[in-house]
């Protein structure tokens, strides 16, 4: 199937002041939705929920320290990291077709809506997580994680809609700046909550379980703004494109489609690599941290503040480079970065913040960047009019598909129960995907799509 949005049907309709204030108020908007998503992945994948549904599976462990949902037995210390694969795989399923529907009608909105406040009511019912009751955290893991993964097609599908090429780097790191603040701002809050929980009149299991749920009524709350202000294109069938199928159906044809774009194909796959690593360190960067680490939780709490901060600094500071050197060696550098870090982090000291501390600057810096940066220069893989159905497949090596990571270090740690091994394999997923990323030539990725070449890319 084959579709345009009006505005690529008719080129020029935005032109002129009017048109630039109006995408303007889009990309305002648009940038509120990494404002409300993105206390999740910080206050709850980062922080809270890794450690505490970690020690909920500890008090229900049987004597020799392992829990068995569905019967099969899994050491306690791994239960989050094959909850987080869980999640990934029902989002596979699901993202595609999702995508492919928003192409099709062209109401990516409502959609949107659908998922971020599923995400958002899983998350507010991480309140009810405490005791023994592993399997309702593992869920509610599953339900967020997925729920999220769709929304982020939905929501990284507008960005060629509403931002020239030559826009989109910096459209897309201040979208992840807005988030990284957001996330700041919340831990901030959090942190307070935590390390005064006696003032409160709290036990440290209730003050984590109110942190948990305040990011869901975040990100329901700040969503209402980009539902208010972004748009849904009309979708302009091409003369001779065939009927509308659905599920799988489309799901196969959007995969063909996209055999018609190897290029496009060959950043994905590396994207999925190295992308996938940067994933299992967000999700397990807390429990390496209190488990190996036996770091306190407010010093966690701080070092992720801590990422927070700079990673604001590293999206807008690579988002300058970009516009210097191009996005692609940008995020070649980064992945260099990456691997570094890593490597140090194996040899970090046990109860010693400062160290740690030193690691969290170290990732913050580059965080914010490579992802920024991956998903600016994946915009220009994408021929138009199909947006949302490759975003999914985007997401899919975003979210989606980012299982691999949390299963080796889940698997790694399961055989030799050390996190400081679980955490060096993960090094592999930067430098294949250093390599794989060297061997794309952009520039011909973006011709080959259809698409205009910005000057530094």
């Amino acid at each position: 199937m084959s579709v345009r949005t009006t505005e690529e049907a008719e080129p020029g309709a935005e032109d002129g002041r009017a048109g630039a204030a109006a995408r303007k108020r889009e990309q305002h908007g648009w940038y509120f939705y990494d404002f409300a998503c993105s206390v999740y992945s910080t206050s709850v994948l980062t922080v809270f929920l890794g450690p505490y549904l970690t020690a909920v599976a500890k008090a229900a462990a049987d004597s020799e320290g392992y829990v068995h949902p569905l019967g099969i037995p899994v050491r306690a210390g791994s239960y989050f990291a094959y909850s987080v694969s869980a999640s990934v795989i029902v989002a596979v399923l699901i993202m595609p077709l999702v995508g492919a529907l928003a192409d099709r009608t062209g109401r990516k909105k409502p959609l949107l809506a659908v998922a971020a406040y599923t995400g958002a009511a899983a998350t507010a019912g991480m309140f009810f997580l405490d005791g023994d009751r592993y399997l309702l955290g593992g869920l509610l893991l599953i339900v967020a994680n997925a729920a999220l993964a769709v929304s982020m097609v939905l929501y990284n599908a507008f960005l060629p809609q509403i931002a020239t090429p030559d826009e989109r780097d910096t459209v897309s790191s201040r979208g992840w700046a807005f988030g990284y603040t957001s996330g700041a701002l919340v831990l901030l809050l959090n942190l307070v909550l935590y390390q005064g929980h006696n003032s409160f009149g709290l036990s440290e299991g209730a003050a984590v379980r109110i942190c948990l749920a305040s990011a869901g009524l975040w990100w329901g709350a700040f969503t209402l703004i980009p539902l208010r202000r972004l748009r849904d294109r009309a979708v302009v069938r091409e003369p001779g494109a065939g009927p509308a199928v659905s599920g799988w159906r489309q799901l196969v044809a959007t995969l063909k489609d996209m055999r018609r774009y190897p290029l496009t194909l060959s950043f994905l796959l590396a994207y999925l690599i190295y992308n996938d690593g940067v994933q299992t360190v967000i999700s397990q960067a807390s429990v390496y941290g209190s488990e190996e680490l036996e770091l306190e939780q407010s010093t966690l709490i701080v070092a992720v503040l801590l990422v927070q901060v700079l990673a604001v600094v590293g999206a807008l500071g690579m988002g300058r480079l970009a516009r210097v050197y191009g996005a692609k060696r940008t995020i070649l550098g980064s992945l260099a970065a990456w691997g570094l870090t890593l490597a140090a982090g194996y040899f970090l000291p046990a109860r010693t913040p400062v160290w740690f501390f030193a690691l969290a600057a170290m990732i913050g810096l580059v965080l914010g960047g490579s992802q920024a940066l991956s998903r600016s220069l994946f915009s220009h893989l994408v021929p138009a009019g199909k947006e949302a159905e490759y975003f999914s497949a985007y997401e899919m090596s975003d979210r989606g598909l980012s299982w691999v990571g949390p299963l080796v270090f889940g698997l790694t740690y399961q055989v030799t129960g050390s996190y400081r091994d679980a955490i060096i394999s993960l090094v592999f997923f930067f430098a294949l995907g250093f390599v794989l990323l060297a061997r794309v030539p952009v520039r011909r990725a973006v011709r080959a799509a259809g698409n205009p070449v910005p000057e530094r890319i």
